[in-house]
């Protein structure tokens, strides 16, 4: 394969999931800085940036999810998960699960009209940006993995 040719990289079996698995870390991240820095300058516009990028990272991490369960199912045929597969399956289903806990508890604040989430917001969410952190690193080891098997 050569990764000059966009056909063959954007047709990869494996290439949509590597793409698009960058957008709701990234939203999810910016959502979390966002808030800290809105409860920190009493800014309102950055609570609500904050809650856009959530909802982008909720709804980019659906197809994230499916493009990776397609990637294991075309490169290993639907293989039985052992290992460090299966930990990133189950943080990669775990930290959407928690994203989208986290889009619901901001979409109930915006209902009571508050701006700024309260402190089990801010926990929940720390517990999320360490399992996006431990998905990618294990993704991150897959894909080290796979291209050195290449």
């Amino acid at each position: 394969m050569n990764v000059f040719d966009p056909k063959s990289a954007l047709l990869a079996k494996h290439a949509q999931h590597v793409v698009l698995v960058h957008f709701p870390i990234a939203l999810f991240a910016m959502s979390f800085v966002f808030d800290v820095l809105a409860v920190w300058r009493r800014k309102a516009a950055l609570a609500t940036a904050a809650f856009y990028n959530l909802a982008v990272a909720a709804i980019t991490s659906v197809p994230t999810v499916a493009t990776g369960l397609l990637a294991w199912q075309w490169q290993l045929a639907g293989a039985r998960l052992k290992g460090v597969l299966r930990l990133h399956l189950i943080f990669a289903v775990t930290s959407t699960a928690l994203i989208w806990i986290l889009l619901g508890m901001r979409r109930q604040d915006r209902k009571r009209s508050a701006q700024s989430p309260g402190l089990p917001y801010f926990v929940l969410g720390l517990i999320t940006l360490v399992t996006i952190a431990l998905t990618g690193h294990l993704g991150g080891f897959l894909s080290g993995v796979n291209v050195a098997g290449d």
